[in-house]
Order: C-alpha cells, then sequence, then structure tokens
C-alpha cells in the first residue's frame, strides 16, 4: 500500500527560512573594511557586552573555579569519548606510498590546516557539548591553532563552563563574541588571531549565512540549516520512549523538524496522544519550542513493512535517525542516508548530541544524501605527490603526449615531449594524436 501521512507538516524549514544574506553580507563587509573597532561595534550592538574580548588565562581560570567539580567531570567524561573516538577515525587514514609501474612512485600526505575556528553557541542555550565536539576534533586532527569563539551574555561573558570545556579540549584562545562578528573576527584574522583555514560548529540563521558567504575563502564544515530528526520505530517499540525522544529534539528551535515513521498504526496514534502532554511539562521556550515544531514541521508517516519504512526514511535523509525495531543488523546494513545513526532503545539522539562519542556536528535539510557529518578528516587536507626514475616516465610520457594532443592541449604535450627527446635520445616515439573514430 502507498505510505500514509496520519501527520503532515504544515511548513517546510527550506520555505520558512528567513532571508539574512544581504544582511550579513552588509556585515561582513563592513568588519573587513574597517576591522577590529567595527567587529567591536557590532558585539557592543548585538552581544550587549563590552568587556574584554579575548579571554586571558587568568579569565579562563577564574571561569572553571565558578564550574562544579561534577560538571567538570561529566566534561572530562564526554572529551574522552570524543577525544578516542575522533583518534580512531584519524587511524583510518594514512600517508600511502605505491609504485604504479616500474619507476614511478605516487603517494598521499595527510596535512592537517594550520588555524581553526570553532563556534560555539551560547544564547539560547549554552552549548558546551558543542566546544567539546569541535575542539577536541580540530585537536586530535593536529590543527596547530584553534580559536573557540562563543557570544558572550550581558555584563556576564561566555558560560564559565563552556570557557572550561574549550580550554580542556584545547583551545590556544577564546574570543568572547557572538554572530557574524565573531565568525569574521576569525575569518579576517581580527584580534591578533591567525586567520581561519576552516570554521566549524553550530549556529542561528546569521551564523550559518555567514559561513555560507565565506566559503571558498575559507572552508566550512557545512551548510547547516534547523536540526532534524528521523525514529523508524516497529509494534515492539515502546509509545513513551519514541514520544519522549521525539519531543527531547523537537525542544531545539521552532522549525526543528521531527517525523517518525512506523509499520504499526496503533503505536503511531499512541505517540501522536502523548507528545502534547510531554510537550506541555517542558519548562518556558523549551515547550514553546517544541509546541511550534510539533505543529508545524512535524510528520508521522505508515509503511506498509520495514523496507518500505527504509526507503521513505532514505528519502529524508535526516540528520539523526533512530531505530527502535527488531533486527537492527538489517536496518544498519539496509539504512544509506543519514547524519548518524542509533541503534536500539538503549541509545537515544541525546547521547550523541553531549557525550556518547560521535560528533554532534551533523547534515541537515536532506544534506546527509551526500555528505556525512564534522570528523577529524574535515580538518586535514589530503594531498598527493609523485616521483619518478627516467625509465618509469617512459611509458606515461608517451600516454601524455598523445592524449594532450587529442585533447588539443599542445604546450601539455611538449612538456612530456621535451623529457622523452632528453631522456631518450634517438628512439623514435609515436608521439602524435590518434583520430577518433
Amino acid at each position: 500500500m502507498p505510505v500514509v501521512f496520519l501527520k503532515r507538516a504544515a511548513k517546510t524549514a527550506s520555505a520558512e527560512a528567513e532571508s539574512v544574506g544581504d544582511t550579513v553580507k552588509k556585515i561582513l563587509d563592513e568588519i573587513e573594511v574597517g576591522g577590529e573597532d567595527v567587529a567591536r561595534g557590532f558585539a557592543a550592538r548585538f552581544d550587549q557586552y563590552q568587556g574584554p574580548l579575548l579571554l586571558s588565562e587568568e579569565e579562563i581560570e577564574a571561569a572553571s573555579a565558578q564550574v562544579s567539580q561534577k560538571l567538570k567531570d561529566d566534561i572530562a567524561f564526554a572529551h574522552d569519548n570524543v577525544r578516542r573516538f575522533a583518534k580512531r577515525q584519524r587511524d583510518t587514514i594514512q600517508d600511502i606510498e605505491m609504485e604504479v609501474v616500474p619507476g614511478l612512485v605516487v603517494g598521499q600526505r595527510l596535512i592537517p590546516v594550520s588555524s581553526a575556528g570553532c563556534y560555539i553557541p551560547g544564547g539560547r542555550y549554552s552549548h558546551i557539548a558543542s566546544a567539546i565536539m569541535t575542539v577536541t576534533t580540530a585537536r586530535v586532527a593536529g590543527v596547530q591553532h584553534i580559536t573557540a569563539c562563543s557570544p558572550p551574555r550581558k555584563d556576564v561573558g561566555i558560560a564559565p563552563a563552556i570557557v572550561h570545556a574549550a580550554k580542556v579540549c584545547g583551545a590556544n584562545q577564546i574570543l568572547a563574541m557572538g554572530g557574524v562578528q565573531g565568525i569574521a573576527s576569525m575569518a579576517f584574522g581580527l584580534f591578533d588571531l591567525p586567520q581561519a583555514d576552516i570554521l566549524v560548529g553550530p549556529g542561528n540563521q546569521f551564523v550559518a549565512e555567514a559561513k555560507r558567504i565565506l566559503f571558498g575563502r575559507v572552508g566550512i564544515d557545512m551548510f547547516a540549516g534547523p536540526t532534524d530528526s528521523l525514529i523508524l520505530a516497529d509494534g515492539d517499540a515502546d509509545p513513551e520512549i519514541v514520544a519522549v525522544d521525539l519531543v527531547s529534539q523537537a525542544e531545539h528551535g521552532y522549525n526543528s523538524p521531527v517525523w517518525l515513521v512506523t509499520n504499526d498504526e496503533k503505536l503511531a496514534h499512541a505517540v501522536i496522544g502523548r507528545v502534547p502532554d510531554l510537550i506541555a511539562d517542558l519548562p518556558g521556550q523549551n515547550g514553546e519550542n517544541a509546541a511550534a515544531a510539533w505543529r508545524d514541521y512535524a510528520e508521522v508517516v505508515l509503511c506498509s513493512d520495514r523496507e518500505e519504512m527504509a526507503s521513505v526514511s532514505d528519502g529524508y535523509a535526516p540528520e539523526h535517525l533512530t531505530v527502535q525495531a527488531a533486527d537492527l543488523d538489517w536496518w544498519l546494513q539496509r539504512l544509506r542516508n543519514y547524519g548518524s545513526l542509533f541503534l536500539g532503545e538503549e541509545t537515544t539522539v541525546s547521547f550523541g548530541d553531549k557525550a556518547s562519542g560521535p560528533n554532534h556536528v551533523l547534515p541537515t535539510n536532506g544534506a546527509a544524501k551526500y555528505t556525512g557529518g564534522l570528523s577529524v578528516h574535515k580538518f586535514m587536507k589530503i594531498v598527493t605527490w609523485q616521483r619518478s626514475t627516467r625509465e618509469g616516465m617512459r611509458g606515461v610520457g608517451q600516454a601524455t603526449a598523445r592524449i594532450s594532443r587529442l585533447e588539443g592541449m599542445e604546450g601539455h604535450a611538449r612538456a612530456a615531449d621535451v623529457r622523452l627527446a632528453k631522456y631518450f635520445p634517438g628512439e623514435d616515439f609515436d608521439l602524435s594524436a590518434e583520430s577518433e573514430d
């Protein structure tokens, strides 16, 4: 049977995206021309903060002293998990060298970028975990200089737990600045910071647009939109846990889609009935965010079997994908499009968001169809090299000359000709282009 939408989204994140491009470009242009004074002015205007922008060691220590030992222990636990996972990722790629033909040796080297800018949200929520995810991963990759940037609060500065986490995870400097002005300061190398080679980390639509505009001049982790999550559940799933997990992700923001895909109509209706009460029990803005996200962006899809469920899920290509269904190994092998996969009731997206190890900076808006999330590899360049003996270039030189002439690139062909003539004088090579049939 065709899939049935028991609940359909009234809006889509792409349709609701605010047009912020002109505003962001104007701010970036003004900061690039005006430098630190203009960036400082935007910080005073948007962050309503006029304290120290680059934190000294004394200020970092003072902030760390405000963090309870229990929270420090939790940060250390999460940092160690992320660090060890990133280290294992790093070990999956390595320098290589091979002889493709006798005398011609080629290879690859892994070179970390020199400088990274890690943006850590600190407005609506203090994203301690984003400091852990971004700074730790850059450090494991071998980045020489890491700037952690987070919006300060009026008359307070950056949340002490963010400062502590950024320092523990390996940030060289911590910049108390939010939004476009923070991104610009790292990209342009203001306040004696090195110009960032890559900018990473989540942020609001202004931060995302600033990274998008700067992409090309600097690297970025990805084009980010509102966070999204999908749960695949069969009739054996616990509707209470499914509902709680959906609500936990809907609290991210008013436009954060959550989706349930199931082959059990009873489960679907149980979840639909339970979610409103769970949302009503959330405090303040958390509940407001979740209510709007559930009302406007959530969908519940009824499928005939697990293969149809998997196909629907791949079509969404969710940032976070949870499976609460039988035969988890089947789902692991079948599913193709997701940012991060959570298999079984014993894990949840919240674990991945905070402390379990794999990175929580992930592709949104269907980008999981073609890319994964932030990893140690994002901070590394895979570059190639080659070296040849004279005999090793004999065949390569002839093939290059003929292919180049067929393409009409005579200069390329002559770069091969001159070497063949020098190294193999008197030999009669046929270097003319072959006519195409």
